[in-house]
């Protein structure tokens, strides 16, 4: 679906360069703790905008999934993270997501949130597609070849 934000804002949703979808983040004083550095459970709202602009992209908008005939949605199923290094206030991340794995009924998304070249966060993301009543669906093969196109070899 494109409407007339998506052309005003053409990065609003970041981009997809070299099969791997950037967004950018800056970090607001909302995302920290009593610190001053970002709140961990930050970074999982970083990566689930991340996730969702990639879709998107990818020509596989959440919206339109859960919108037909047998409506679909990829729901987290499992989260592997490592937090390597802290972000503060006013930094400017970059949010990377690629396919990974390509499953029956999921596939594996592998997230990095950097500061500039720097890895300050890194997770492998399994989700997987269910319908409307929570049971698992495999992924048809329009969408496995729309998001199959991005995985790294082994």
């Amino acid at each position: 679906m494109t409407n007339d934000t998506d052309t005003a804002w053409p990065d609003l949703a970041g981009r997809i360069v070299d099969g791997r979808h950037v967004l950018p983040i800056r970090v607001y004083f909302e995302d920290t703790d009593f610190s001053g550095v970002v709140y961990h459970a930050s970074y999982l709202r970083f990566m689930e905008r991340g996730r969702s602009d990639f879709m998107r992209l990818s020509g596989a908008d959440h919206a339109e999934l859960f919108d037909g005939d047998d409506p679909l949605a990829f729901a987290v199923r499992r989260m592997t993270i490592s937090y390597e290094r802290p972000a503060g206030i006013d930094d400017i991340l970059t949010v990377e997501t690629r396919t990974k794995e390509m499953r029956g009924a999921s596939m594996i998304l592998g997230q990095r949130v950097m500061r500039g070249e720097t890895v300050l966060v890194a997770a492998d993301v399994q989700v997987a597609l269910v319908s409307r009543s929570g049971h698992a669906r495999r992924i048809p093969a329009e969408l496995r070849r729309i998001l199959g196109e991005a995985v790294e070899p082994g």
